[in-house]
């Protein structure tokens, strides 16, 4: 695939930058990736791993010049990062994020957009329990989503090749718009995460249950609860503080599903247990046949990482 942009800023370098720099820069999608962070050991760290092109100081000095600008902090930074580089964003410049939240983000960020620069939201559906620089992977959106949020105001030709750059790092895209957007993570990741914090709060809180059992004898359902409660606690934060509506409502309906299943085990009622286990299990068939999931660690992508030393 042919270059995409001339320069690209990432600011924040965790995770998804390091990964869309790894990514970018070994397809040759864009001449230059330049990346700055708040941390001044943050900063350090990418360029002694030789992170990006550049790394510079600060998000104004990323931005300049750039053609292409994506904003990878946390969610509840989005706004304060956007109102400090608008007035250095290039004209005819795209503007895009890679948060989670979408509804929020958007009315945010929107309000600092200067006219003839194209903002268009975006979100890959990727990541591990990792973060930092050194977290970063080319493979990492390989068969992967990205949902790009658009509406009328949108400009068709920034919107595409924005969608051809994440196609080019390996994603299939798809456009969404905000509020259905939000809701659909609420019910894939939002939610099923603070669950999983729970349940490990819940063993921590056990005092007949030791913290030595809990790791000695880990099967794979606690183990699966304990690797998505080991994402970054500042981002999850945010998640949960920007996207609460949407959150809270899939959240009641688990509640209320919680409720009947413990109505059926309490009562005995096997065929309820029964039913409501394999109309579940189809999902999950489902999400296997989608080529969304795989037994191999990592999604399969261990192996690439170390065999590239991305």
């Amino acid at each position: 695939m042919s270059v995409l942009y001339k320069r690209v800023a990432l600011i924040g370098l965790g995770l998804i930058a390091g990964s869309m720099s790894h990514a970018m820069r070994r397809a040759g999608l864009a001449k230059e990736v330049v990346g700055t962070a708040r941390s001044a050991a943050t900063r350090a760290e990418a360029r002694e791993i030789g992170l990006c092109d550049r790394i510079v100081e600060t998000a104004a000095e990323a931005v300049q010049g750039a053609d292409l600008v994506v904003i990878a902090t946390p969610v509840g930074v989005m706004g304060a990062v956007a109102a400090q580089i608008a007035p250095h964003l290039a004209p005819g410049a795209t503007l895009t994020d890679v948060g989670s939240v979408k509804r929020r983000v958007i009315d945010e960020i929107a309000p600092h957009v200067p006219p003839g620069v194209h903002f268009v939201p975006g979100h890959p559906l990727a990541g591990t329990e990792h973060s930092g620089p050194n977290s970063g992977f080319a493979e990492l959106f390989e068969n992967r989503w990205c949902l790009l949020i658009a509406d009328e105001r949108t400009d068709a030709a920034a919107l595409s090749r924005l969608s051809r750059l994440w196609q080019g790092m390996g994603a299939r895209t798809e456009v969404m718009d905000a509020d259905h957007h939000d809701l659909v993570l609420a019910v894939t990741s939002h939610t099923p995460h603070l669950i999983a914090y729970t349940m490990v709060g819940v063993a921590d809180d056990l005092g007949r249950v030791t913290d030595s059992e809990v790791i000695k004898y880990s099967a794979a359902g606690f183990r699966d609860f304990t690797r998505i409660a080991a994402s970054d606690p500042t981002m999850w934060r945010d998640v949960f503080l920007t996207n609460r509506e949407a959150t809270l409502e899939i959240l009641g309906r688990f509640t209320e599903e919680l409720f009947a299943l413990q109505r059926a085990i309490r009562t005995g009622d096997g065929d309820h247990l029964f039913d409501y286990f394999t109309r579940t299990r189809a999902i999950r068939r489902g999400i296997i046949e989608a080529g969304q999931d795989t037994a191999a660690p990592d999604f399969g992508r261990g192996a690439a990482r170390k065999e590239t030393g991305t």
